[in-house]
């Protein structure tokens, strides 16, 4: 197996920096990450946009009104 370094290919330092989720309740959501602790990020005023990360990470999630297309997941029936 050639490895990336005998290919002469260039490696890229890649990072998951935030990941957007859907919510159905953007003022439940936000009492929630507070409740964790988690810090809050300083999102533009007005923009209905939180972000929070939790310590010790450099992952944030954002989520808020508009934010994604992607619904919210529903809870499943017990089986």
């Amino acid at each position: 197996m050639t490895t990336v370094k005998e290919a002469g290919l260039a490696t890229i330092d890649m990072k998951l920096e935030v990941i957007v989720i859907p919510v159905s309740d953007v003022a439940r959501a936000e009492q929630f990450y507070r409740k964790l602790g988690w810090r809050q990020d300083v999102t533009p005023p007005g923009s209905g946009v939180f972000q929070f990360t939790p310590h010790g990470s450099a992952c944030s999630v954002q989520f808020g009104k508009g934010l994604t297309w992607r619904r919210p997941a529903q809870p499943r029936e017990p089986t």
